[in-house]
């Protein structure tokens, strides 16, 4: 039986792949039916970080992250009317227009985001085949029983011969405790069994046939099977949201040694949630804000637009086991943070090199590969790469000198940690990195035709581009080498 880690403490240390020099992971992707929203983008960021510093380390990663789009019902795992069907009923359009709808939207903000594409995106109703499959071997191996044609696990005979509630901490009495009683369940052994095959009811339009009934894969289904069959029986990582522990992780636990006889994961990750007001941040508590309404500043919460790459530094500035709490307020703290490196990495790229070094720059890599070694702290990595700032401006103002080693190890640094691995635009600025590049284009057009003006003595043009760029809000300073500005 494989051992179960919760997290990847002291990296270097804990970290032991199944096959060397290869990771293959798993990750929980979304449900399809909405945008995405803030609660979507932590988990997508965190394991972003996880893939980008895996690929770092030299590993060969196979990177899977599954596309719900059917099965995912409302009011818990086994009951209620599955969501992208009810989106398409309302709607009046095909299921599969909901799911490539919401799809490509979703793909769009994962770009904009910087984060990386899987490796594999499999969907789960494009592998009803083998969730059926994998039923059946539950089947056979006697974990589960049909019930007027649905398929449940049987979580009694299953605790047994394997310890259910292993990852979540919870046994069998806290469950029963716990699991709520809910009408149209009478079919069941007992109320805390789940689904693994459900009978579809005449006006549920997602369905397929099965030896057990036209119908459609239980929920937890389709992450044991998707995960096995692109990773082996036997995989190094699945990660996933921390409300996600009980009962969906749980559940493919249980799946997984039942159909297969052992555990399947060696190592699960979860990042906790956003909140807002202390409130969990999500669909089923109405209290989301979409990431376009972010992008856009078209929400009464938002005082005004946030960009991509503010969101992604906001998200990085915790750890990713710790809670976020979202404000407007901390988003803007956030932006400031961000410009102060944005600026910093500008004026990095602008340094001229000495024959000698008389700043401090040594220990700043091994500072950051510390900290992502612990657990991925990204938060360390950032409060590192704030502390070489100050080398940074003491050389670019002229009050310090950097050899021409030295200033290749700080860039290169800076490459590594705040570009590769953090996956931070640190050449962007603004709401809209997409039309950043053409409006800094502009400021630097105006700036360079003062910059003209002067040289010529034409005082009149150059303080008039000045005065009225200022009155816009723009920050700017000459410079021995031209001007810098910011907003």
């Amino acid at each position: 039986m494989l051992e179960i880690y919760n997290s990847l403490t002291r990296f270097k240390e804990t970290f032991k792949p199944l096959h060397e020099g290869h990771v293959g992971m798993y990750v929980c992707g979304p449900t399809v039916y909405g945008d995405a929203h803030l609660g979507h983008a932590r988990p997508a960021i965190t394991f972003d970080i996880l893939y980008r510093y895996l690929q770092h380390l030299g590993y060969k990663v196979r990177y899977v992250r599954n596309i719900t789009d059917v099965g995912h019902l409302e009011h818990d795992a086994d009951e209620g009317e599955d969501k992208i069907a009810k989106k398409a009923r309302l709607e009046q359009l095909e299921p599969m227009e909901v799911v490539q709808f919401y799809t490509n939207r979703y793909h769009r903000d994962m770009a904009a985001l910087n984060v990386l594409p899987p490796s594999i995106e499999p969907h789960a109703s494009g592998h009803i085949i083998e969730q059926i499959a994998f039923v059946q071997k539950i089947l056979d191996r006697g974990y589960a029983y049909v019930s007027n044609g649905s398929v449940y696990m049987d979580v009694e005979k299953y605790a047994k011969d394997y310890p259910y509630g292993k990852l979540s901490g919870r046994n069998l009495n806290d469950i029963v405790t716990e699991t709520r009683e809910l009408d149209g369940q009478e079919e069941k052994k007992h109320s805390y069994d789940f689904a693994l095959w459900k009978k579809a009811a005449p006006e549920h339009i997602m369905h397929w046939p099965s030896p057990w009934s036209e119908g459609f894969p239980g929920w937890h289904m389709e992450c044991s099977t998707m995960g096995t069959k692109y990773l082996g029986e036997q995989f190094d990582i699945h990660g996933g949201g921390l409300d996600l522990i009980f009962p969906h992780h749980e559940a493919e636990i249980a799946q997984s040694c039942a159909a297969l006889g052992h555990e399947s994961v060696h190592y699960w990750m979860h990042n906790n949630m956003i909140t807002i007001a202390g409130k969990k941040m999500g669909k089923s508590y109405n209290n989301f804000i979409t990431l376009e309404q972010f992008f856009s500043g078209n929400h009464p919460l938002l005082s005004k637009p946030f960009g991509p790459m503010v969101i992604r530094f906001f998200i990085l500035q915790a750890h990713y086991r710790s809670t976020v709490d979202f404000s407007s307020e901390a988003l803007e703290a956030a932006e400031k943070g961000l410009q102060r490196m944005q600026e910093a990495y500008a004026r990095l790229q602008k340094i001229q090199p000495s024959a000698a070094t008389n700043v401090e720059v040594n220990g700043l890599r091994e500072k950051c590969q510390e900290a992502m070694d612990d657990d991925l702290n990204t938060p360390f990595v950032i409060a590192a790469l704030f502390d070489s700032t100050r080398a940074i401006n003491t050389v670019h103002d002229g009050k310090g000198t950097i050899s021409e080693a030295d200033l290749k190890e700080l860039k290169d640094v800076w490459q590594t940690f705040a570009i590769d691995i953090l996956g931070l635009r640190l050449e962007e600025q603004g709401a809209d990195g997409g039309k950043q590049k053409a409006f800094s284009g502009a400021i630097d057009l105006l700036l360079n035709i003062r910059l003209q003006a002067k040289q010529n003595k034409d005082w009149p043009t150059s303080d008039k581009i000045r005065n009225e760029l200022t009155a816009l809000g723009f920050q700017i300073k000459d410079t021995k080498d031209g001007f810098e500005w910011s907003i």
